[in-house]
């Protein structure tokens, strides 16, 4: 089972939609998150190979990404290297986001600094993945930080959300004070939704209809509020107060 849509039923030159590509031998694996990414994706004609050597049937299409399960092999194994190899051949100007079993951040920083633009441990929420690949097709880099926990809350942080600095985590902390939910405006409130998957600033601003700039303001007045040091910290206090 090889491509979603047959390329060869295309009529007559007519326009193409742009192409995501999903590598994966597993059939199961392949099947998901192509059923995923239809949903998700609609706009794009989903291409399912089982491994890079099949590349060469997409050549000359307009692939924006090429989505790749690595699965629990590391970022310096020759056949990853060799994997990367092709797509950078026969995909040249595709975006590259990994699917790995891995969540270690040393393998995260590996893949971003061999020029893929997502990679996505198998381990995060479906919707934060869905959000994380519309970052690497807008032109962004998306990464979960490692799970920080506080108070015993385990937190997921992506790109652009920042955990408490060695500086912070020595400083002495006020407590916050009192807040309601009502002491957060409704455009507060969409922002701090958007915090609690993990979202970086570009995303939220595309999702909300935002300037990056307008995001940042936000922000800085949810940890105003809360007098929270980062975003972590500023989403746990948020999630404490409407679980209350």
């Amino acid at each position: 089972m090889y491509s979603l849509i047959n390329l060869s039923e295309r009529t007559n030159g007519s326009l193409q939609s742009p192409v995501l590509v999903v590598i994966a031998q597993l059939v199961l694996t392949r099947t998901c998150i192509i059923n995923i990414l239809n949903r998700e994706l609609a706009s794009f004609e989903i291409v399912e190979l089982e491994t890079t050597n099949d590349l060469g049937r997409v050549s000359g299409r307009d692939v924006r990404l090429v989505l790749l399960d690595i699965g629990d092999n590391p970022i310096i194994d020759h056949s990853i290297e060799n994997d990367l190899g092709l797509v950078a051949e026969f995909c040249p100007e595709a975006f590259v986001a990994l699917l790995s079993n891995r969540d270690d951040e040393p393998t995260a920083i590996a893949a971003i600094k061999r020029g893929v633009r997502g990679f996505f441990p198998t381990s995060i929420p479906v919707g934060v993945a869905v959000a994380g690949l519309r970052l690497v097709l807008a032109g962004g880099i998306y990464r979960p930080l490692p799970i920080a926990k506080q108070n015993g809350t385990p937190c997921l942080a992506s790109s652009g959300a920042c955990g408490p600095s060695m500086a912070e985590a020595s400083s002495p902390r006020k407590d916050p004070p009192a807040k309601s939910v009502a002491d957060f405006t409704p455009r507060e409130q969409h922002v701090l939704a958007e915090l609690e998957l993990g979202l970086p600033n570009k995303l939220i601003a595309a999702k909300l209809n935002l300037s990056e700039n307008t995001v940042k303001m936000h922000i800085q007045h949810i940890m105003r509020k809360f007098c929270a040091h980062n975003r972590t910290e500023a989403v746990l206090r948020w999630r404490t107060l409407i679980e209350a």
